[in-house]
């Protein structure tokens, strides 16, 4: 038998007209036999351990969500490692005082880079952005509801993606190190 991981599960599409009951999520996913789930904010955030690698965790947690909950969206999963991993890297060290104005996109694969550089064209105003692996940080110093670029990032790299603030960043990883 493989050795349990520590994984950070993150949902695509939670919020507003979009509702993953948490206490429900962690119904769902005890029951099939997962441990140590854990959940943060109504926003679509799960942490357990499981012995199934990445790509089969994903597609695990997207069944059972479709099957019982009726959430058909992606499901994004990292490793602890890998979450500590995307944290260390954060090009942004300086906007860490304001958590709300950096996030780190989570990404399904790593984009081409022609799709890349499209994006970085489209970068004006203060928003600033850096892809590192299947990662994205962007430093949103006016807020992110202000931003007009933000909303071209997905369309521009065409690569499934979902956005964490550094606030929540730092709390799946506290969530995920805590399990016993």
């Amino acid at each position: 038998m493989s050795e349990a991981t520590r994984y950070i599960v993150v949902f695509r599409g939670v919020g507003g007209k979009t509702q993953l009951p948490v206490a429900r999520l962690r119904a769902v996913l005890e029951a099939d036999g997962f441990h140590g789930v854990k959940t943060y904010i109504n926003s679509g955030n799960a942490v357990l351990t499981s012995t199934l690698d990445e790509a089969a965790l994903a597609r695990r947690v997207a069944e059972l969500v479709r099957a019982k909950m009726g959430f058909d969206k992606s499901v994004l999963v990292r490793s602890l490692a890998e979450w500590d991993a995307m944290i260390a890297q954060n090009p942004f060290p300086e906007a860490v005082d304001e958590p709300t104005k950096l996030h780190v996109f989570t990404l399904e694969q790593e984009p081409e880079a022609e799709r890349v550089e499209a994006l970085r064209e489209k970068a004006t105003g203060t928003d600033r952005f850096a892809v590192r692996g299947r990662a994205l940080y962007l430093h949103t110093p006016d807020g992110m509801g202000n931003s007009r670029f933000a909303p071209k990032i997905e369309t521009t790299l065409k690569v499934p993606m979902t956005a964490r603030n550094w606030r929540t960043m730092l709390a799946l990883r506290d969530l995920a190190a805590a399990i016993a």
